[in-house]
């Protein structure tokens, strides 16, 4: 039924309370993203899936942490699992862990979707490709709470060479990159653990950060826009 509303529009039924909760997000002011960034509250996002199909694969969990005031607060953290009614398949669980019963137990994805929404206030959103990230949750979005998800994001897979282009050649990765600075990930493809490591990939950018003079997640999107200009032009 979820997917018949999603392909002709249908809005999604929800409860009275989950439709409260809807409203209260939305009302949430807009923040500003010129904001230095000192002074500001960031959400750093990764997700797992069932696979790399962002047309037909599911979002199974999404793992984010917060870096306010320049400083990752690992005290202001989420890391969720969507219930899946179709468990992912072996060769997918021994990627994230995330087993049979975790997947078959977790939150309704309409609950999961809404405390994610509401973790994340209106602050802006960072990924390591977040075509793939911002995809995936805002299918979810769309599907289950029925509305087009328009949140502001930054990529740190543009941002990072472009601070340094002599390492764009061989870091291409998350990986390659968390390799150049020592970054160290406790659980490579657990959500909260590669949100977190991507969340100390932009502490160590800092440096070159100010350096350049970028002091806001304006600054962060124009950087990026004019890497992706550079890497893809028209």
């Amino acid at each position: 039924m979820r997917l018949l509303n999603w392909l002709f529009g249908a809005k999604p039924e929800l409860t009275d309370a989950q439709a409260q909760r809807l409203a209260r997000w939305r009302a949430l002011p807009e923040v500003a993203i010129g904001s230095p960034m000192d002074a500001s509250r960031y959400i750093v996002v990764d997700v797992e899936t069932s696979g790399l199909n962002v047309n037909k694969d599911r979002l199974i969990a999404i793992g984010a942490v917060a870096v306010s005031n320049g400083r990752i607060s690992l005290s202001d953290s989420l890391e969720i699992v969507l219930q899946q009614h179709r468990v992912s398949d072996k060769q997918n669980i021994l990627i994230h862990g995330i087993g049979g019963t975790a997947q078959s137990e977790g939150v309704p994805p309409v609950d999961a979707l809404l405390t994610f929404l509401e973790y994340v206030g209106r602050d802006p959103l960072i990924a390591f490709h977040v075509a793939f990230d911002q995809t995936m949750i805002g299918r979810a979005i769309r599907e289950y709470l029925g509305f087009k998800l328009q949140h502001t994001w930054a990529d740190l897979a543009y941002v990072a060479p472009a601070l340094y282009p002599e390492l764009a050649r061989r870091c291409r990765s998350l990986d390659h990159w968390m390799a150049n600075f020592g970054i160290s990930n406790y659980a490579r493809h657990s959500a909260l653990a590669d949100a977190v490591a991507t969340a100390e990939l932009l502490l160590a950018l800092r440096p070159k950060l100010d350096a350049r003079e970028v002091a806001s997640f304006q600054g962060l999107r124009d950087m990026e826009r004019e890497r992706r200009r550079l890497t893809h032009p028209i």
